[in-house]
């Protein structure tokens, strides 16, 4: 069951990354692209359709974490405290800036709710990111200093950064290089997804301009992809072994490279669908590499005091899990139910559709 549960919330934080990541990238897009008031509306409501429900993937995911893997979600809710609660600011400041900007017709109004909504996005990206270069590094289980631990072993306490700034020091924080780079990643990879999104949904004047764009922020994705591989193996030189003990994980990171080789022919697509294809298999594929290198850890020790978290080590029992599965089927045949109404209700572009008066 732990295997089972495992792979459901990979799926609905994937899901999540996919469907909410491209509100973030419409976001950046707003933020950097968008100059005249008929495509900053247009782009907001490509967004603004849709975020409230994306977020639920995010709730779910939570949710499912704190049922099948609570001495995991007690870990990392503890130790990520600071930046948890900087995403929770974000994400509401994200959704404000949406749902606020159409409430008067004055320009300082808009400007201030366009601000908000770009800039959120820009740090969300930024900072999900991050999160997942703790997660491939590791964290001080245990907050072990001088051979003794702080406190229990599965427990840990982040500052936002070390005096040290690098992934290798004994105490390290949230943000260091590395770090920083696989959340520069993340953030290419969703202004890349938003920008599709908008090519998908909107007859936006700024269209072909985006392509291009796009095309540019492969070419900064494809460099900063290569540098993180090789800075990975200097701080984790274990992270391929998995690859190499199981080679069929190796579909994986090609799902990856697939998505962002197809990026590269984003001028030449008949079908506005498929760079957006191309962007959410360089998601799923960059999501699924990190957790396959991992498995069956789910949050590394960077010390050998104190043993990683599994899958195992940090799971409800067996009888809570099984219970748990009756309702998850309750809950998967309600949410797609409402993406079927919400598909009726959205298809195609939305130029014409109202949101925020």
């Amino acid at each position: 069951m732990e295997v089972f549960w495992y792979l459901i919330i990979a799926l609905v934080l994937a899901i999540f990354f996919i469907l909410d990541g491209y509100n973030f990238g419409v976001g950046i897009i707003h933020l950097f692209f968008a100059k005249t008031e008929k495509d900053k509306e247009l782009i907001t409501k490509s967004a603004g359709l849709f975020w409230d429900f994306n977020e639920v993937w995010l709730v779910a995911g939570g949710g499912m974490l704190f049922m099948a893997f609570p001495t995991f979600y007690a870990s990392v809710f503890s130790g990520f405290y600071l930046p948890l609660i900087i995403v929770l600011w974000l994400i509401v400041f994200r959704a404000i800036g949406l749902e606020f900007r159409g409430q008067f017709n004055f320009q300082m109004w808009k400007d201030i709710w366009d601000t908000s909504f770009g800039v959120s996005s820009l740090l969300l990206a930024l900072f999900f990111g991050i999160a997942l270069g703790n997660v491939v590094r590791g964290v001080n289980l245990g907050g072990v200093e001088n051979g003794i631990s702080a406190y229990e072993p599965h427990y840990f306490f982040l500052p936002l950064w070390d005096s040290s700034f690098s992934p290798l020091s004994e105490t390290p924080g949230i943000i260091d290089w590395f770090t920083i780079i696989i959340g520069l990643i993340a953030v290419l990879t969703l202004a890349i997804h938003g920008a599709n999104w908008i090519i998908l949904k909107t007859n936006s004047s700024i269209n072909n301009q985006l392509k291009m764009v796009i095309f540019k922020l492969t070419i900064l994705l494809a460099v900063l992809t290569i540098v993180s591989l090789l800075v990975w193996q200097l701080v984790n030189p274990n992270s391929l072994d998995n690859f190499i003990d199981k080679p069929y994980l190796i579909i994986f990171p090609l799902i990856y490279f697939s998505g962002l080789v197809g990026l590269f022919f984003i001028k030449r697509f008949k079908k506005e669908v498929y760079g957006f294809i191309a962007s959410t298999l360089v998601i799923v594929g960059g999501i699924t590499s990190s957790l396959a290198s991992l498995f069956p850890v789910i949050l590394p020790s960077t010390h050998d005091q104190n043993e990683s978290l599994t899958i195992y080590n940090t799971s409800a029992t067996e009888y809570g899990l099984s219970v748990a599965l009756g309702w998850g089927i309750i809950g998967f045949v309600l949410v797609i139910v409402y993406i079927i109404v919400q598909k009726r209700l959205l298809s195609g572009k939305i130029d014409k559709m109202d949101y925020g008066h």
